[in-house]
């Protein structure tokens, strides 16, 4: 039997900020850093090790991650992949989630963030915000750099990038994935076969690890959030 623990990055600045971050680079804030200390500590306390890590490309995953090594003593190289980044949200990208909502309404802000298939216009790529102008993803193929994404453009690369990088590791290997809401919510509906309704209600929170014993067969036996006081709510 083998272990995948998923963490959600801890809080970003822009998470504080309540704006729509997507694939906009921005990094950690101090309690962020500690919820993902926090994360370290929970897993050290499983005495599990981790043989592979995984983060997205992105510095609020990559800095989460790091902490967690530090924490765990195990700062080996772990292996970066846009394809775990956070879903892109188009022409939303940097406004107030609150102010939007305000102004659009509450329901369509709702369908734009959880709708399975409907995603926002796209992002101008004059934007600052823009990938193709953000130095972290010169190196992704510029035919792979999205405008603006829906819930199932992220879900077909995110297991598009597990059935081929991950999932054969998971065979022999304890495997620990820092990543983002919409992409370890792509993982969880991939691996708990939920239908769109259930993936569109589930909440990943930031810092707390969800830990999944797998058998032979790359099936689910068991999982748990480790910080258990922050699981309410949650399907798993």
């Amino acid at each position: 039997m083998n272990y995948l623990i998923l963490v959600r990055h801890g809080q970003s600045k822009w998470n504080l900020e309540k704006r729509f971050t997507g694939w906009v680079d921005v990094d950690l804030t101090e309690n962020g850093k500690l919820e993902a200390e926090k994360a370290g500590s929970l897993i050290k306390k499983k005495n599990i090790s981790i043989d592979l890590y995984y983060s997205s490309l992105q510095l609020r995953a990559n800095n989460t991650l790091k902490i967690i090594q530090k924490v765990l003593n195990d700062e080996k190289d772990f292996i970066k992949a846009w394809q775990i980044n956070e879903r892109h949200y188009g022409a939303l990208t940097g406004l107030n989630k609150v102010e939007m909502s305000q102004k659009i309404g509450e329901d369509k802000v709702y369908q734009f963030r959880r709708s399975w298939e409907m995603k926002p216009d796209p992002l101008s790529k004059d934007s600052p915000y823009h990938p193709s102008k953000i130095e972290t993803y010169k190196n992704v193929p510029k035919g792979k750099i999205p405008d603006s994404e829906s819930l199932k453009d992220t879900y077909e690369r995110v297991i598009k990038f597990y059935d081929e990088e991950i999932k054969t590791h998971l065979r022999n290997k304890n495997i620990l994935i820092s990543a983002h809401g919409n992409s370890i919510r792509a993982l969880c509906k991939y691996l708990f076969k939920l239908d769109k309704d259930q993936i569109s209600k589930l909440e990943i929170p930031t810092g707390n690890p969800l830990l999944m014993k797998f058998n032979d067969e790359n099936k689910v036996l068991n999982s748990e959030y480790l910080d258990s006081e922050r699981a309410k709510d949650l399907l798993v």
